[in-house]
């Protein structure tokens, strides 16, 4: 996947661990801040809501957009990132 960001192929070479909600791909210092004070400080928080969604684009799409704000780009960006996550550990 050549197309994606150099903070998605660092993010999906290795376990989550407690990696801060920033280090998705399309969530930034903004979102990061929206998504922490909402209660998704961390990653897997964030992947969390991802999996109860089952991985579906389009109702995560409309998640971040409800909860940080999020336009389509940062939010196709970071359901691509935890879904290639998920393909490589799960």
């Amino acid at each position: 996947m050549s197309s994606t960001s150099q903070k998605h192929r660092n993010f999906v070479v290795e376990p989550m661990g407690e990696k801060p909600v920033t280090d998705l791909a399309g969530i930034g210092e903004v979102l990061g801040d929206r998504l922490s004070h909402a209660g998704f400080d961390k990653a897997y928080v964030v992947l969390g809501q991802f999996l109860v969604l089952k991985k579906n684009q389009e109702l995560f799409k409309e998640w971040m957009k409800d909860v940080c704000s999020a336009n389509s780009k940062q939010s196709t960006d970071c359901w691509q990132c935890l879904s290639d996550w998920c393909e490589e550990f799960l």
